[in-house]
């Protein structure tokens, strides 16, 4: 019989604030958004995918060469990097920026991904493309479907180097949030905070030298990313990346006159003006299970979850426990029993599993109302 599972999980409900679930995005401080030369802009935070900062971020726009973030990622996820690439005639004189490709070079992926991020070769995209996706047109439908995998709905592809199209596209969230996917991958990140690589080359007694052209390394401490753009068309684009104290932020600058300070400046903001708060530790009480009352038995997480937040956000997320595992067969600590959902201003922000467990110490009702006043962020101080 299944009614002490529904009673329990209503009982628990009633105690914790509902609400549905959406994205909670940082407010907008006017005063950053004028000052900024970019026509649009993000910030995210890496780990947990918040939008800290938008301007115009989900207007369709040119994005230039910040397209091969896409091309990167693509590539490495579906190819071996080590395996050598034979470049076609196709990948020879693209226009625009070039790492010099011959027909008939046979160059290793991994080498033309570093050609790709740090000089921002279109040479070097074509072939990629071309290994990877038969064809242009083939690799470009991989990138879509990318794209669409990872919900960037305001984003189109039609090549893998970002020479203007009608048709190619993106948005400043839309990048931020490819680029925080991506540099979850460890051959991307490493690759895009490389400031200057060697290579060896097919043919010759010497190793190329390729210097980074993305100056935010060399400007900005902690910056370990990511990839510059520019057509006559798309003016400036930019995304960067930097690292501090284990957190890690993106921003995202399209159509900027001054991107390397509008990057510098909203780097800053993301540092400072957003913390990582641990809202629910490994181990944390989240609610009692009543009918075990007497075993000590409790809802407990099974990892802790941490998100950026303002100084005035802090204690007022709130979490809603939800039971999934029927009450009458919880006879033991460590069985997965249910989710914690967290929410930041009514929407919700991520979750936990629950699991059974035995408090350290036992607690009394007024106890329990603590325990729940603090897990709420409702608790004094």
């Amino acid at each position: 019989m299944r009614y002490p599972a529904i009673l329990t999980a209503a009982i628990l409900a009633l105690l914790f604030c509902t609400s549905g679930a959406q994205a909670v995005r940082g407010e907008l401080p006017p005063e950053l958004s004028s000052e900024l030369s970019a026509h649009a802009a993000a910030v995210i935070d890496v780990n947990s995918n918040r939008i800290l900062f938008e301007k115009e971020a989900q207007k369709r726009m040119r994005i230039a060469s910040l397209t091969k973030i896409m091309t990167a990622i693509v590539a490495i996820e579906n190819a071996d990097v080590d395996k050598k690439v034979t470049v076609g005639p196709g990948a020879v004189g693209v226009e625009g920026s070039s790492i010099y490709l011959k027909q008939g070079d046979q160059v290793p992926l991994r080498t033309l991904l570093y050609g790709l991020l740090l000089r921002s070769g279109n040479d070097a995209a074509v072939a990629i493309a071309q290994h990877v996706g038969g064809s242009l047109e083939g690799f470009a439908y991989m990138m879509n479907e990318k794209a669409a995998y990872l919900g960037l709905k305001g984003t189109h592809f039609e090549n893998p180097h970002g020479l203007d199209s009608d048709e190619h596209y993106s948005t400043a969230e839309d990048m931020a949030r490819l680029t925080a996917y991506a540099l979850k991958n460890p051959i991307f990140k490493k690759v895009v905070s490389t400031q200057v690589k060697k290579v060896p080359w097919p043919g010759e007694d010497w190793q190329r030298r390729w210097k980074n052209k993305n100056k935010m390394l060399r400007l900005y401490p902690g910056a370990d990313g990511v990839k510059t753009g520019y057509t006559k068309l798309s003016k400036r684009t930019l995304v960067s990346s930097a690292t501090r104290e284990g957190r890690q932020i993106v921003t995202v600058t399209l159509d900027a006159s001054d991107d390397w300070n509008d990057s510098m400046n909203l780097l800053d903001y993301g540092f400072n003006q957003y913390h990582a708060a641990e809202l629910i530790s490994k181990g944390q009480k989240i609610a009692p299970l009543s009918k075990w009352r007497r075993s000590g038995l409790a809802m407990i997480a099974e990892k802790p979850f941490t998100y950026p937040l303002t100084e005035e956000e802090k204690g007022t997320a709130e979490v809603k426990p939800m039971l999934t595992y029927p009450v009458s067969k919880i006879k033991k600590e460590g069985m997965r029993i249910g989710i914690g959902r967290i929410y930041l201003k009514g929407k919700l922000i991520g979750s936990v599993p629950l699991i059974s467990g035995v408090p350290k110490e036992e607690t009394s009702l007024s106890d329990w109302i603590q325990v729940i006043a603090e897990v709420l962020g409702r608790s004094g101080g």
